[in-house]
């Protein structure tokens, strides 16, 4: 199954961007935007995902947010896998903050 991917730096400013990692990894370092639905969870969380804009689906480096994007696909979202995920985010030096106390870091 195809799911859609963008760069990480094509994610627009204003995006819903929908992290799926766990709890530690998203307390590290995550985008300042980003909505935090573990993958184990997004299935009962499920409602909280807008239907009305785009979903841009990333993780640590895009293979559990390319199955969270095509499930999310499947069930009439339009959602977007961010390809290279956190890791890339961070390497193109885009903006990361930290839930721990100190750098924002992947893990």
């Amino acid at each position: 199954m195809m799911v859609p991917e963008v760069d990480v730096r094509a994610v627009p400013d204003d995006a819903y961007v929908l992290d799926v990692r766990e709890h530690d990894e998203w307390q590290a370092g995550h985008a300042p935007t980003a909505v935090h639905i573990p993958l184990g969870e997004l299935q009962s969380r499920v409602a909280e995902v807008p239907k009305g804009a785009q979903v841009y689906v990333i993780c640590r480096v895009g293979g559990r947010s390319a199955h969270a994007a095509a499930w999310l696909n499947h069930g009439g979202w339009d959602a977007v896998n961010v390809g290279g995920g956190m890791q890339s985010w961070a390497a193109a030096g885009l903006a990361m903050v930290s839930e721990s106390g100190g750098d924002p870091e992947v893990i």
